[in-house]
């Protein structure tokens, strides 16, 4: 691995984000996905200090809980600040959600936008 990239990985700090709220699946005895789009997130190039943008596409299985919006949307909000690659914003999102609502399946996308001609789209399963 580039030492470069490792150094990087040892500044960028723990995000403090927000809690994330769940409520009740009044459905659980039933199998549904639910889909969630933010198309206006945010967060910083540990490495350049730029901002880069993405939609964060949320698809899961709920068992017996299910994510509050409102929370979801503080917790998107929160890392607007925060400098992190795109590999583990995703990655974390999906580690923060999976331990919040423990869903059957649960997949995290993340379509960023194009900068210095590449654009980066990262996928996370739970499980794997």
């Amino acid at each position: 691995m580039n030492k470069t990239y490792q150094r990087l990985q040892k500044k960028i700090k723990k995000p403090k984000l927000p809690g994330l709220e769940t409520v009740k699946n009044t459905y659980s005895s039933r199998g549904y996905n639910i889909h969630i789009e933010f198309p206006e997130f945010t967060c910083v190039c540990p490495k350049t200090g730029l901002p880069d943008f993405a939609n964060i596409i949320i698809d899961y299985i709920p068992k017996k809980k299910i994510i509050e919006l409102k929370s979801l949307k503080l917790y998107f909000i929160a890392y607007r600040n925060i400098g992190i690659f795109h590999e583990n914003v995703v990655n974390k999102i999906l580690d923060d959600l999976v331990a919040a609502c423990q869903p059957v399946s649960m997949k995290i996308v993340g379509e960023f936008s194009p900068r210095g001609g590449l654009k980066t789209t990262v996928m996370a399963g739970f499980p794997n």
